[in-house]
C-alpha cells in the first residue's frame, strides 16, 4: 500500500534572530511565499500545508491558494507546531520543510521519503558533508555522527568527535533541518517532556534521541541555506540572481 505523504511548514512570524523574515522580499516575492511554492513544485506530496501563528502569514498563503493551518497554542519547536497541525490531517508521512529554507531542491526530499521504505524508521533527516573547516567549530552549524547502520548517535553545536591527534582525516557532517516523520511518531513527540540534552544543546532532534527513537540520517550534496539573519537575506537574494 502506498504511503500517503504531506510536507507542513512551520512559519513563525516572530522569529528571535530576524522578526518578520518570512514576509521579506526574496526576488519580488516572500520569503514564506518562495518555501511554499518551491516545496510544492517538487510534486512529491498530496498537500503541502503552512503552519503558523500569524495573521499576516496566514493571509499571505491564502492569497497563493494556498493551504494554512492557524496554530491555537504556543510552540516551543517547530515539530510541535507541525503535530498540532497534523493531528486532524489524514497522513502516513510528514516532511518538514523550515519555512526559512526556500531553496531545497526534489532530490534530498525524495531521498528522506525513500527512507521510509524500511519499516524500522520513525524519524529520518539530511545531513551534508562539510567542506569548510571553520563550520566545524561554528555552533550555529549542527554536527551529526551516525552508527554503521546511518542511524544519529549524536547531534551537537560542538565538534563531534573531538578529534584528539588531530589530521584523522575524519569527515564531519552538518544535520540540516529537514525532517521526515511517521505521523504517529510525532504526535507522540509532544507528549515527551523537553530532556536535559535538548534543554542544553538548544536542538530538538535531540528528544528523538533521549526517548529511544532512531534518526535515520539520508546524506546529500544540497547545502542548505537557510534565511537567519539580515545577512543570510541578502545571500540568499545573490543566489536567486544567479539562478
Amino acid at each position: 500500500m502506498q504511503m500517503k505523504a504531506i510536507a507542513v511548514i512551520p512559519a513563525r512570524f516572530a522569529a528571535t534572530r530576524f522578526p518578520g523574515k518570512l514576509m521579506q522580499d526574496l526576488g519580488g516575492r516572500t520569503v514564506i511565499a518562495r518555501t511554499y511554492a518551491n516545496t510544492l513544485s517538487t510534486g512529491l506530496f498530496s498537500e503541502v500545508w503552512v503552519a503558523t501563528d500569524s495573521e499576516v502569514i496566514e493571509r499571505e498563503v491564502a492569497g497563493l491558494g494556498g493551504r494554512v493551518f492557524m496554530s491555537r497554542r504556543y510552540h516551543e519547536s517547530g515539530s510541535d507546531r507541525i503535530a498540532e497541525a497534523v493531528a486532524s490531517m489524514d497522513a502516513d508521512i510528514v516532511v518538514n520543510v523550515q519555512g526559512d529554507e526556500p531553496f531545497v531542491p526534489k532530490e534530498p526530499l525524495a531521498g528522506l521519503l525513500a527512507a521510509f521504505e524500511d519499516a524500522s524508521v520513525r524519524v529520518a533527516s539530511l545531513m551534508h558533508r562539510i567542506h569548510r573547516p571553520e563550520d566545524i567549530e561554528n555552533p550555529h552549524v549542527v554536527k551529526v555522527v551516525t552508527n554503521r547502520f546511518g542511524d544519529a548517535l549524536y547531534f551537537s553545536r560542538s565538534p563531534i568527535p573531538y578529534d584528539r591527534d588531530g589530521g584523522s582525516g575524519f569527515i564531519f557532517h552538518r544535520h540540516i533541518g529537514v525532517y521526515g516523520f511517521r505521523r504517529n511518531t510525532l504526535l507522540e513527540f509532544t507528549e515527551w517532556p523537553m530532556g536535559a540534552l535538548e534543554s542544553t544543546e538548544k536542538l530538538e532532534q535531540l528528544r528523538y534521541l533521549e526517548n529511544g527513537v532512531p534518526i535515520r540520517m539520508v546524506e546529500t550534496d544540497f547545502d542548505a541555506m537557510g534565511i537567519d539573519t539580515p545577512d543570510d537575506l541578502v545571500k540568499a537574494r545573490d543566489r536567486l540572481s544567479r539562478t
